[in-house]
C-alpha cells in the first residue's frame, strides 16, 4: 500500500475559493495552500485578501470580483486563471444570510440571497467544468448549512438557497461525476465566522447551540480543515453528490 497521506497531497492543482476574505473561505483557502495547491482567493474587499495572501504564501493569489455579477463572470474567469492556469478545485464559500423574517422580505433582498448563495455556485462551476472535464479531474465544494433541512427564524430566504445548494450539489455529481469531477456540499453548525456574529454576540445562544451538538460545543475554524481538505483531494474519489454536516452533531438530535 502506498503512504495513504499522499491521498491528501494537494500539490500541482489549482484551487479558487469564494469569499476568501473572511470566515470558513479564508480558513479554507489556506488549508487548500498548505497542502500544496496554488490558491486564487475571490472576494470583493481587496484589503483582507492582500492579507490572505501575505499568510499563505507565494502559491496564494487573489481577485477582486463580485461573483454574484453574472455579466461580469466572464472576466471573472479569465482573472481566477491567469495567475495559475485554469483551476481544477472551486469552493463556494461566499454567502450572505439577509436575516429578514418571513414578513418582512423584500425582493432585493431575495434577490441578492438567491445570486450570491445559489447562481454563483452554479454559473460559476459551469463556466470552469470545461477546464476539468479536458483534465479528467475536479472538486466543486458547494456550502450548504443547518438551514439545509431545518427551519431557523428570519431566515427563509437563506434556507430557501441552502435547501437549493444540496439539490444543486446532487444534480452536479449527476451531470458531471463521470467526467472525473465531483461535486459535494460541508454543512457547518455554528462556526464563529462575520455571518454568524449575531449569533457568537448573544452568549446565552452561542450557548444553547453548544448544548444542542452532540460533543457539547460550537465549531471551531480548524474542525474545517479535514472535511475540506478530504473533499478536494484524492481521498474522496468515490464520494460525489453528498452533503457532509461538520456541526458537531447538531443534527443528529
Amino acid at each position: 500500500m502506498n503512504n495513504p497521506s499522499h491521498l491528501f497531497d494537494l500539490t500541482g492543482r489549482v484551487a479558487v475559493v469564494t469569499g476568501a476574505s473572511s470566515g470558513l473561505g479564508r480558513r479554507a483557502a489556506l488549508v487548500l495552500a498548505a497542502a500544496g495547491a496554488k490558491v486564487v482567493g475571490v472576494a470583493r474587499r481587496a484589503g483582507a485578501l492582500e492579507t490572505l495572501v501575505s499568510e499563505a504564501g507565494q502559491n496564494a493569489a487573489f481577485v477582486v470580483a463580485d461573483v454574484a455579477d453574472r455579466a461580469a463572470l466572464g472576466d471573472t474567469i479569465a482573472a481566477v486563471s491567469a495567475p495559475f492556469g485554469a483551476p481544477d478545485i472551486v469552493i463556494h464559500a461566499a454567502g450572505i444570510n439577509t436575516r429578514q423574517a418571513a414578513d418582512d422580505v423584500t425582493s432585493e433582498g431575495w434577490d441578492q440571497t438567491l445570486a450570491l448563495n445559489l447562481s454563483a455556485p452554479f454559473f460559476l462551476s459551469q463556466a470552469l467544468v470545461p477546464a476539468m472535464r479536458a483534465k479528467g479531474w475536479g472538486r466543486i465544494v458547494n456550502f450548504a448549512s443547518l438551514q439545509t433541512t431545518r427551519a431557523f427564524p428570519a431566515g427563509i430566504a437563506y434556507g430557501a438557497t441552502k435547501g437549493g445548494i444540496a439539490q444543486l450539489t446532487r444534480a452536479m455529481a449527476e451531470a458531471w461525476s463521470r467526467d472525473g469531477i465531483t461535486a459535494n456540499a460541508i454543512g457547518p453548525g455554528f462556526f464563529p465566522t462575520e455571518l454568524t456574529q449575531a449569533v457568537f454576540d448573544d452568549p446565552d445562544r452561542a450557548a444553547r447551540n453548544a448544548a444542542q451538538t452532540c460533543v457539547n460545543r460550537n465549531g471551531m475554524l480548524a474542525d474545517m480543515d479535514g472535511p475540506v481538505l478530504f473533499l478536494c483531494s484524492d481521498a474522496s474519489a468515490y464520494v460525489t453528490g453528498q452533503v457532509l454536516m461538520v456541526d458537531g452533531g447538531f443534527t443528529a438530535k
